[in-house]
């Protein structure tokens, strides 16, 4: 069984064409339902995304409770670069025998606008040849290291990473246009972190955050923003691009 993770949809995609190419099953795990009994798996495998070249909160937390067995297990993170020691960092809480990164189109537009559509395109094409590649390798048990950590990946993955959690995962500058906003209520209801609310028709945003950005880029109306720099920018879903 492949347990995923998945703001905009990246490592969603990645988990899904795995399992379809070693016949396995998928399992979101921002459901919050019920973990189905794996002892009677092959394999587990761990897909999410890097978020400032860590972990999100959600794997980490069910990394933690996920039983260990004697089977082979893997682990696939995307990442629009590179993913400093993300990877080591989780097999030390669950055990792996394989670990991967796949470079994807990045989505953090918080931080910086969307990557030009060819570029985008580019990335998606050549994360196809690595499912590939992963994906019979997987099949082989084929232990292995093949993560792009970057450079000063301890610094990125301790000190900056740490940061990031710790002040960068505020909610206060998300706001919605209230001339966009029509009050679907998607946001509300993608949220991993439950923590949008409608109030009056109006998304609140309480404390908790994984700064999955789900909620800005799927947005129909383009009308949730956070602070003012991404009225200027694009919006990222994979579905766009498939």
């Amino acid at each position: 069984m492949i347990f995923y993770f998945s703001g905009t949809g990246n490592s969603k995609w990645v988990a899904e064409r795995i399992a379809e190419k070693i016949n396995d099953t998928v399992y979101d795990i921002a459901k919050k339902e019920k973990i189905p009994k794996i002892e009677k798996e092959k394999q587990i495998g761990l897909v999410f995304p890097i978020y400032a070249w860590g972990i999100p909160e959600p794997m980490v937390s069910f990394a933690k409770k996920l039983k260990k067995l004697e089977i082979f297990t893997f682990a696939i993170c995307t990442c629009g670069a590179d993913a400093g020691i993300a990877l080591k960092k989780l097999s030390k809480i669950y055990p792996l025998d394989s670990s991967y990164s796949i470079v994807m189109p990045s989505n953090y537009i918080i931080g910086e606008d969307l990557e030009e559509e060819l570029f985008i395109l580019k990335k998606i094409e050549l994360a196809k040849i690595e499912i590939e590649k992963i994906s019979n390798e997987i099949i082989m048990r084929r232990k292995v290291y093949c993560v792009n950590e970057g450079k000063f990946p301890i610094l990125k993955s301790n000190v900056i990473n740490i940061g990031f959690n710790k002040f960068a995962r505020t909610t206060t500058p998300f706001y919605a246009d209230k001339e966009k906003c029509n009050s679907c209520g998607l946001c509300e209801k993608i949220c991993p972190a439950s923590t949008i609310k409608l109030v009056n028709g109006n998304p609140i945003w309480n404390e908790k955050c994984y700064q999955c950005l789900k909620c800005i880029n799927y947005c129909p109306q383009n009308a949730i923003q956070y602070g003012k720099e991404t009225e200027k920018r694009g919006r990222y879903n994979i579905e766009k691009y498939l």
